[in-house]
């Protein structure tokens, strides 16, 4: 800690120099042409069903598990994850680890029976064991709920994001910008599939993971290689001095902040990898070997995404500092731009400047396969388990159709939403999306994957119950009304004050599938225990991988 505080001042922020711009917008032009043409090549034929839901599994174990990194990562995650840190510090750093131990239990708990047991969608997972067109109809519902805020979110901080980069403020381009990208990604799902959106996923790992890297790099340099010595410039310009190393920070002004803090690490947790768009990349593994070779390769990468994201984070708020960060975003999300671009220092070269070109664009390939992969989850179980379950004998060409007019169906209103609320606050949206995670999702998968008396009733209660109690739950919490960051501000009907649901609906969604087993009686389970038996092997072994 040989560095202090006052060797790092933190100058106010004046804006991104115009090359820089300049080279940030010719990018992301060059960019979006690359990755519309590489979803054009290695798009499936008009019949080839398999290799759109699947790609045929032809990924390898590595590129398959930045893949699944690459869906895990959202820009929702880089821009709030690294914003929390800048803003609240240790209590930052705690929920980033949070998103990491989440996909590490999808990893050891859930990856390989939801490979053996699904084929498409997290629809077939469930339906192995419970068929009906109930059961698939309802995980589709659950699927869009869970998913659709995670898009809104990430669509309507496009126009955000690129005006802050390119420095305009006009609301007309950035409407624009919301509408001609949501085009892009829907284009990504429609005509890529899963092959195509997954070699976009794994450029944009490798772009943010290699340009973060490079940054927290220049960073820990200013501060002569001592970590100490950043985190004591970061407490000194947060505003907060040591509290900001201290847990506590970011549910200061809550009535339970302990509380608050514990329950949004579990719905992170439980939440985060059992979303529809990351459980789907199981079902592209060949074999349960694969798949565990594929999350040993995507457990580092978002354990490095972690260290990138907690090293830029603490730097914004050294470098930059805590008062400019909220002075550009109340909720931090620049805050990831502005430390990336304060690590070069006051003079910056034509290669840093490239760098930080780099950096951007690994932002905006983020957006962009984000919502592409979240889009293409929600048509493939829209076509699949919806359109395709009525049809006994549908021919794989109408379901490629319907595949990709569900891409349609569902970015298309996604993207009018994303124009009429990009002005408020949106945080409430990513925890109804992990909420739903955590409460809906995850006990169903676990209930339905393990549990041999499971009941098509437990089930249908697990997968409603659970997201209906988050819907009606989270519009009394902190984040829509009661503080001035909330999404109402002016209201305040704050009558469950916490940050997140999953106090009440992560028990409540597990108590709703054994009250909905209990109910359904004691035939009925023992029924279900047989059908269980009868597909075991198949569950958590993997002993044959059923096409039907």
């Amino acid at each position: 800690m040989s560095t202090s505080s006052t060797q790092h001042a933190a100058p106010a922020f004046t804006g991104f120099s115009s090359s820089a711009q300049a080279m940030s917008l010719v990018a992301f032009t060059t960019v979006a042409t690359i990755t519309l043409l590489l979803c054009v090549m290695t798009g499936p034929d008009r019949d080839d069903l398999e290799e759109f839901y699947t790609g045929y599994g032809s990924l390898s174990p590595m590129r398959n598990g930045l893949a699944i990194a690459g869906d895990y990562i959202s820009a929702a995650t880089v821009l709030g994850t690294g914003g929390v840190i800048a803003l609240t510090g240790y209590d930052g750093v705690v929920l980033a680890l949070s998103t990491a131990l989440s996909l590490m239990l999808l990893m050891f708990l859930l990856a390989e029976p939801l490979r053996n047991a699904g084929q498409f969608t997290m629809g077939d997972a469930l339906a192995r064991r419970m068929p009906g067109r109930a059961v698939r109809v309802t995980a589709c519902v659950v699927t869009i709920a869970a998913l659709l805020p995670l898009m809104l979110v990430q669509l309507a901080g496009t126009g955000d994001l690129l005006s802050f980069i390119l420095g305009f403020s006009n609301d007309t381009l950035k409407t624009g910008c919301i509408i001609g990208l949501g085009a892009l990604m829907i284009s990504y799902a429609a005509i890529g599939g899963m092959k195509g959106t997954a070699l976009i996923q794994i450029m944009k790992i490798v772009m943010l993971l290699g340009s973060g890297a490079v940054v927290a790099v220049l960073i820990l340099h200013r501060f002569d290689w001592d970590p100490g010595a950043l985190f004591s410039a970061a407490a000194a310009h947060s505003g907060a001095g040591p509290a900001f190393l201290r847990s506590g920070l970011e549910f200061a002004g809550g009535p339970n902040p302990r509380l608050d803090m514990i329950t949004t690490e579990l719905t992170v947790v439980l939440g985060g990898g059992c979303l529809p768009h990351v459980t789907m990349r199981m079902y592209t593994a060949n074999s349960a070997r694969q798949v565990r070779r594929s999350m040993s390769w995507a457990v580092p990468a978002v354990a490095l995404f972690v260290l990138v994201i907690t090293v830029v984070g603490f730097g914004a708020t050294a470098l930059v500092g805590r008062e400019a960060i909220a002075a550009a975003d109340p909720q931090g999300n620049t805050a990831y731009l502005l430390g990336s671009r304060a690590a070069f220092g006051p003079d910056v070269s034509s290669a840093e400047t490239l760098l930080f070109t780099t950096v951007t664009t690994a932002l905006f390939l983020t957006l962009l396969a984000s919502v592409a992969g979240m889009i293409l989850a929600c048509a493939n179980s829209l076509a699949h388990d919806v359109f395709a379950a009525r049809v006994q004998e549908m021919s794989p060409r109408r379901e490629m159709t319907l595949a990709r007019l569900s891409a349609l169906a569902v970015g298309v209103p996604t993207i009018l939403l994303a124009t009429l609320v990009h002005h408020r606050s949106l945080q409430p949206l990513v925890t109804l999306s992990f909420c739903i995670g955590a409460s809906a999702i995850a006990p169903a998968l676990v209930y339905g994957l393990f549990w041999r008396r499971y009941t098509r009733t437990g089930l249908l209660c697990t997968l409603i119950g659970g997201t209906l109690s988050v819907v009606l739950l989270l519009p009394g919490t902190n984040l829509v009304t009661g503080s001035p960051a909330a999404a109402f501000p002016d209201a305040d009907f704050n009558w469950f004050p916490f940050t997140t649901t999953g106090l009440a609906t992560i028990p409540l969604g597990f108590l709703l599938g054994w009250l909905g087993t209990l109910l359904s009686g004691r035939q009925k389970a023992e029924a279900q225990r047989r059908q269980y038996e009868a597909v075991e092997g198949w569950i958590l072994a993997g002993a044959v991988r059923r096409s039907g």
